[in-house]
């Protein structure tokens, strides 16, 4: 849930064949580093392997850099309980992979500018909104805000409808926008080929019933982009049947290509 923003998006990259990432292949002394900074404890990694998709899918060099990365999204974030008296290390460890696998495209990005993820057990009462929410993106409060319920329900099955992945893909239009050490990583020709196409399929929306994506992506550009991601990682090949081109602009804008793991 996002509103009142005007988001600027772009970045083509796929995660390459087996051992190649972000255009060069990573060497053994590189992986040894990794690995000893990683620090993910055996039960964290374990946590990945049994519940994350994405990292399951991965060749064995890229769960290395996907470990690392989330341990390092771990430590530069605060997990703020609500309703609850703790966020657990497998709350933490699978949010952080949300956000990590949104962003692997981007090796230095960590949606820096959000320095609180709160957590409450279910949906919440937004101020914000005035109503219940399952997630938001509060950029006042520097805070990325979930419920735990839903963002399990989110990674349960694949049908499109993805709470952790939607929050996160909000967070990341704000973090391209904002003037830190991560602003304006995303290529604006990219962006500008990605604006033109949702438009076009918004409007579709809009007018017709027969959309690939549910209606809520209808509601704003923003809304659009997070319902794209959720179908993106979720149901890459049915997005890719649907509409090559914006699947396209999607893997250019994220620097990755769901289907290249399959």
């Amino acid at each position: 849930m996002i509103s009142g923003i005007v988001i600027a998006l772009g970045g083509l990259f796929g995660l390459g064949v087996y051992y190649l990432l972000f255009g060069k292949l990573l060497s053994e002394g590189t992986l040894a580093r990794l690995r000893i900074s990683a620090s993910l404890s055996p039960a964290q990694k374990d946590r990945l392997s049994r519940h994350f998709k994405f990292y399951q899918l991965l060749p064995p060099k890229s769960k290395a850099l996907f470990e690392y990365r989330v341990a390092k999204f771990i430590r530069m974030k605060e997990f703020v309980p609500r309703n609850m008296t703790h966020v657990t290390e497998e709350m933490q460890v699978l949010i952080a992979a949300s956000a990590i696998q949104l962003t692997f495209g981007y090796p230095k990005v960590f949606l820096s500018y959000f320095r609180y993820v709160i957590v409450f057990p279910d949906q919440f009462f937004s101020n914000a909104g005035q109503r219940y929410h399952k997630g938001e993106v509060n950029p006042k409060a520097k805070a990325i805000v979930l419920s735990w319920k839903h963002f399990v329900e989110g990674y349960s099955k694949s049908d499109g409808v993805n709470l952790g992945l939607h929050e996160m893909a909000h967070a990341l239009q704000l973090e391209n926008i904002v003037m830190n050490d991560e602003y304006d990583f995303l290529d604006s020709e990219a962006i500008k080929h990605w604006q033109t196409l949702a438009s076009a399929e918004i409007t579709k929306m809009q007018h017709d019933t027969t959309s690939f994506f549910r209606e809520y992506g209808a509601s704003n550009h923003a809304e659009f982009f997070a319902v794209a991601v959720e179908n993106f990682f979720e149901r890459p090949v049915a997005f890719h049947d649907y509409h090559p081109a914006l699947y396209g602009a999607l893997a250019r804008l994220l620097k990755q290509d769901p289907m290249l793991l399959l």
